[in-house]
């Protein structure tokens, strides 16, 4: 027995995996990003957005600490104990994750394994091109070509909403329907809270502002605060970085305007409804400026619906030095276990491997 919302992971998949964080770190690593590890236990700290989520336990010193539920306020925590002697500094980092509620998008899963990266101490368009680029590149490296990255700017959304004057409950009610793009009920509201005529039109016209690298022109149509003209053009000259990169643009993506302070972003594949990978900038949350993206393996392996069973070798081989010679060829090659050609024969024919080496030549099992 294990516990409720962790898994074992068997061939094949157990091996895909590790193929798959292979190639992650590795492209991470030929643009510049380093590998940092950090410690799987923290100090428990209650104002932690995933706080009330988190497996907690109690220390002998009498200290609670958590096991570690996010990356990157980990990453952040490690930055400011240790501040590097030079910015950009560019971290990659790739490990385990637990969430004491499971997610009942992936049957209940309580254990995550991730893999991002983190650029610290810039803030510039140049920047967030770069972050967008190396998530399709990511998403490319993972088999995903056919992915779609949808850009959000919830920074235009929180400098036009905090324009209106309201509260920050009506704000937050106002933000709600922007993002579920329920329309109706953004009118309604609008209406209720007498915003301007200048900036109602404007708030309204955001939920339809989905849709290629055109929705920019739709967006400058409007009439727009000076602060929400600056954030149009923060994106364009990100885009403008871009012009090879595949982006939809939903300028009503309206998630944790508290957090994000620029771009904020998310990858899906046609027939995958979750995200495989999610990011964005977070200038003076965290850290004074940082922005980066972080991908789900289990999503990932969800989504490329991979075969259940493990590949067959190529040879069972009794002959150890040819085996050395065909596995220096790319071949996959088992060693027998025994003398008795029989029962070899026997077991190579159950699993479907198609020859036994043995002194000097292949034969057909």
């Amino acid at each position: 027995m294990i516990p409720e919302g962790t898994r074992y992971y068997l061939p094949p998949e157990a091996r895909l995996r590790r193929e798959l964080a292979g190639r992650l770190t590795e492209l991470f690593h030929t643009w510049g990003y380093e590998l940092v590890e950090l410690p799987a236990l923290e100090l428990y700290d209650p104002h932690h957005v995933l706080a009330e989520r988190s497996f907690k336990l109690v220390d002998k010193t009498g200290d609670v600490l958590a096991l570690r539920s996010d990356f990157t306020s980990a990453l952040a925590n490690m930055t400011l104990a240790f501040p590097p002697e030079r910015y950009p500094l560019r971290m990659q980092y790739a490990g385990q994750v637990w969430l004491r509620e499971a997610d009942a998008e992936l049957g209940r899963v309580r254990e995550y394994t991730q893999f991002g990266i983190e650029l610290i101490g810039v803030s510039s368009p140049r920047a967030d091109a770069e972050i967008l680029e190396l998530a399709w590149e990511a998403l490319r490296a993972l088999g995903f070509a056919e992915a779609r990255i949808e850009v959000g700017l919830p920074s235009l959304v929180r400098d036009l909403l905090q324009s209106t004057g309201l509260s920050g409950a009506q704000i937050e009610t106002l933000r709600q329907a922007i993002h579920h793009k329920n329309i109706p009920e953004l009118s309604s509201l609008l209406e209720a809270y007498r915003v301007s005529e200048n900036l109602a039109p404007t708030i309204l016209a955001l939920p339809d502002l989905y849709g290629g690298r055109e929705v920019l022109q739709k967006a400058r149509e409007l009439s727009l605060t000076d602060k929400a003209t600056a954030d149009l053009d923060w994106l364009e000259a990100t885009l403008s970085l871009l012009p090879d990169v595949p982006l939809l643009l939903d300028l009503g993506r309206a998630r944790r305007l508290d957090y994000y302070t620029g771009i904020n972003f998310q990858a899906y594949t046609q027939d995958f409804g979750l995200p495989l990978l999610g990011g964005g900038r977070y200038d003076g949350t965290l850290l004074p400026q940082a922005c980066g993206f972080t991908v789900g393996l289990e999503r990932v392996m969800e989504a490329l619906r991979l075969p259940s069973e493990a590949g067959v070798p190529d040879v069972l081989a009794l002959d150890r030095q040819m085996a050395h010679r065909l596995r220096a060829e790319g071949k996959r090659v088992e060693l027998a276990w025994t003398d008795d050609l029989t029962a070899l024969r026997h077991y190579a024919r159950e699993r479907g491997i198609p020859f036994i080496a043995l002194e000097g030549r292949l034969e057909e099992a």
